[in-house]
């Protein structure tokens, strides 16, 4: 009930217009959002890259605007030239969202936001880095995928994310774990109904397991997107019954959760991703987040009822 609660505030006009006008949340959100513009998350992303790799997002979503969409690719484009220019592009890639690419637009979306992805990929290959492609609710799943499948034929390092709550999410991950595949597999962060998505805690840990094992023993490169220390430990154990080197799968983490364990995985010497999102349109992730970090949200209504 409290993630529907919060996915329904993130898309409450109202609800963000009181959260960005209350000064008193923001360092609940720079815990979680790296900063509003491309300077904050260079900076953000330098520090990470001392010893971990990084995963930069220029937030943004949903967007029915098809000068917004152009103004996202540009964004990234600005990101990559700037991580090409200062040498970070080998251990900083990007990650995408469809949606704020054009994606759902009424005229020719899925044409319009294939081709602004085209020409983000193409300016990660010329700074000397790669794309993954988010996964956003169940609704532009077949979208989301059909679309990766073009863009790898001319970008075969393209990455995909797949989530485990979905029920048809192991057939996905048979599907695309073939040589030269990056999938990055999470849990989910958007609220699916019962028909779709397996709903309690322990379902989705199952599945989350049982699709792991097939990325393992799959021919493509597992990115395994977690903060549970004990899925940590069923990569690694698996990683090691399937014959993985340390160069062979990576973890990630969301900037600002669990940076201890963060540090603590990379000086065992293995590969380690920070998801480091940034932007003015932070909101919608923020919500998100808090849905996911209960332990936030006591705080966040206590600043709201301490606002003014």
């Amino acid at each position: 009930m409290l993630r529907s609660a919060l996915i329904a505030a993130s898309r409450s006009p109202g609800c963000r217009s009181l959260v960005e006008r209350t000064p008193v949340l923001r360092p609940i959100v720079d815990r979680f959002v790296a900063g509003r513009g491309i300077d904050d998350a260079m900076r953000v992303a330098r520090t990470i890259a001392a010893d971990r790799l990084v995963s930069l997002d220029h937030l943004g979503e949903d967007t029915l605007d098809r000068a917004q969409a152009e103004r996202t690719v540009e964004a990234y484009r600005t990101a990559l030239r700037r991580l090409g220019e200062v040498g970070l592009a080998p251990r900083v890639e990007v990650s995408v969202k469809l949606s704020a690419l054009g994606q759902a637009l009424p005229a020719d979306g899925e044409k319009i936001a294939l081709e602004n992805t085209r020409r983000i990929c193409a300016a990660a290959a010329e700074a000397g880095t790669t794309v993954t492609v988010d996964m956003e609710d169940h609704t532009t799943t077949d979208s989301t995928l059909t679309l990766v499948r073009e863009l790898r034929a001319d970008f075969p390092a393209t990455g995909t994310v797949l989530q485990a709550y979905l029920k048809r999410t192991a057939g996905d991950c048979a599907d695309f774990a073939v040589p030269g595949s990056r999938i990055r597999l999470c849990k989910g962060a958007y609220d699916e109904p019962a028909s779709v998505a397996y709903r309690t805690k322990s379902e989705v840990d199952a599945s989350y397991v049982r699709c792991l094992k097939i990325l393992m023993n799959g021919d493509g490169y597992p990115m395994v997107a977690t903060h549970d220390t004990r899925l940590i430990d069923v990569a690694t154990m698996l990683a090691e019954q399937t014959g993985r080197g340390r160069d062979d799968y990576e973890f990630q983490m969301l900037y600002g959760v669990r940076p201890q364990v963060q540090t603590q995985l990379a000086r065992r010497g293995l590969r380690m991703r920070v998801y480091v999102p940034y932007g003015t349109e932070w909101y919608p992730y923020f919500m998100r987040r808090l849905g996911e970090r209960p332990a936030n949200v006591a705080f966040f209504l206590q600043a709201l009822t301490r606002r003014g």
